[in-house]
C-alpha cells in the first residue's frame, strides 16, 4: 500500500461507507451492495479498489464473497486502525456523514432481521424432526464418540450447549458434568429440548432461551462450552465465539463441531446455512480472536461434507473486563 493509493481509495463517498462498515464487521457483497442500494458489479469494483489499498480483505465462500477490514483483531494494521478512527471522528463531527452511517446501519439491521426470521421459521418448522436433519448431514454416533473423547481429558464442570436443540448434545454430557445449561433462541425448539431431557434432575439440567451473539450469563460462568453444528448459522462467527470466550473461565474449553470448508449451496436455502463449512486457519484465526488457544483439528468422514471437532483453551490473559450481567441463578426458568 502506497499513501497515494490509500487516498485514493477513500476518495468515493460510497467506499468511505463501506469502510465505515466493514469496520464494525464482516460483511457479505450481496448484503453490502443492498444497504448501499448498487449493483453487485458495481460494488464488487469499490471492493477490489478498497482491497487493492490494503483496506479491506476478501474471503471466498462458495458463489459467496465475505469482507472485513483488512489486519482486524489481534493482527490489527496501524494504518487500517487510524482510517477506522478517522472515520469514527467525521461521523461523530460531520452530520451527513453520521446520517448516512446511521441509515446504512439500519438497512443492514433490517436485513439481518429478515434472514434470522426466515431461519427462525425455519427452525420452527423442523424442531420435532431436527436429529433426523442432523442424521442427513453425518453419522451422528462416530461424531458423539469422537467429541466425548476429545474432552475427556479434562473434568466437563459446568457445561453451557449453545444452541441447543433438540437437548442431544445436553443429554449426551448431563452425567459426567456439574451440571448442564442448554441455550436456544427458538421457543420451539426448547420445547422439543425440555421433553427430551424431562428425565434428568432439575439440578443437573437448565434451558435458557437467548442468543448466541448475547448470551445471559455472567462472564467466566462455565468450564466448558459446546457448539454442535451451530455455527454455520452465524452471520457474525466471530461476535458468537467473543460470547463464549466471554463467558468461559480461564483454563476452561470449547469444542466447535461443524463442516469443513465445503461447496453446497443449497445448504443456504434448504437448510439456512450461513457459512458453508470453515477451514482449519479460519478457525483458528476466530478462537484466537476470542481468547482461545486451539488444538489441531479432527476430521470425520471423507465424503463432500467433512465434520471437524475444533478444542480451544481459554487464555487467562485474554480476559477482558465488561458489563456485569445478571448471574446465572437469575435467569427466569423457561
Amino acid at each position: 500500500m502506497t499513501l497515494d493509493e490509500l487516498f485514493k481509495a477513500l476518495a468515493d463517498p460510497t467506499r468511505l461507507r463501506i469502510a465505515r462498515l466493514l469496520g464494525a464487521m464482516e460483511l457479505a457483497v450481496g448484503e453490502l451492495a443492498q444497504v448501499l442500494g448498487q449493483s453487485q458489479p458495481r460494488v464488487s469494483r469499490h471492493v477490489g479498489i478498497l482491497c487493492d489499498a490494503g483496506l479491506a480483505e476478501r474471503r471466498r465462500e462458495g458463489s459467496w464473497v465475505f469482507l472485513r477490514q483488512a489486519g482486524a483483531g489481534d493482527d490489527a494494521n496501524p494504518v487500517t486502525s487510524a482510517v477506522q478512527r478517522l472515520l469514527a471522528t467525521a461521523e461523530a463531527e460531520m452530520p451527513d456523514f453520521a446520517s448516512q452511517c446511521e441509515a446504512d446501519r439500519r438497512k443492514l439491521a433490517a436485513i439481518r432481521a429478515t434472514r434470522e426470521s426466515a431461519a427462525e421459521q425455519y427452525f420452527a418448522r423442523h424442531a420435532s424432526e431436527w436429529d433426523e436433519l442432523r442424521a442427513l448431514h453425518t453419522a451422528d454416533g462416530e461424531v458423539e464418540a469422537a467429541l466425548i473423547a476429545a474432552l475427556a481429558g479434562a473434568p466437563l464442570g459446568v457445561v453451557l450447549d449453545i444452541g441447543t436443540g433438540t437437548g442431544r448434545i445436553a443429554e449426551l454430557f448431563a452425567d459426567n458434568a456439574e451440571r448442564v445449561v442448554a441455550l436456544d433462541k427458538n421457543l420451539e425448539m426448547l420445547k422439543v429440548a425440555r421433553a427430551k431431557l424431562q428425565h434428568l434432575p432439575a439440578s443437573r439440567i437448565e434451558l435458557v432461551q437467548g442468543d448466541f451473539a448475547e448470551l445471559p450469563f455472567a462472564a467466566a460462568s462455565f468450564d466448558t462450552v459446546l457448539l454442535h453444528q451451530v455455527l454455520h448459522f452465524a452471520q457474525e462467527p466471530a461476535a458468537a465465539l467473543a460470547e463464549a470466550g466471554r463467558v468461559t473461565r480461564a483454563g476452561g474449553r470449547i469444542a466447535i463441531v461443524d463442516f469443513a470448508s465445503h461447496s453446497r449451496e443449497e445448504l443456504r436455502t434448504r437448510h439456512q446455512h450461513v457459512r458453508l463449512g470453515f477451514s482449519d486457519h479460519q478457525m483458528a484465526d476466530l478462537l484466537k480472536s476470542a481468547g482461545f488457544t486451539s488444538q489441531p483439528s479432527h476430521a470425520l468422514g471423507d465424503g463432500e461434507l467433512i465434520v471437524k471437532i475444533w478444542i480451544g483453551e481459554r487464555r487467562a490473559a485474554a480476559a477482558r473486563p465488561v458489563k456485569p450481567r445478571s448471574p446465572l441463578s437469575n435467569q427466569a426458568p423457561q
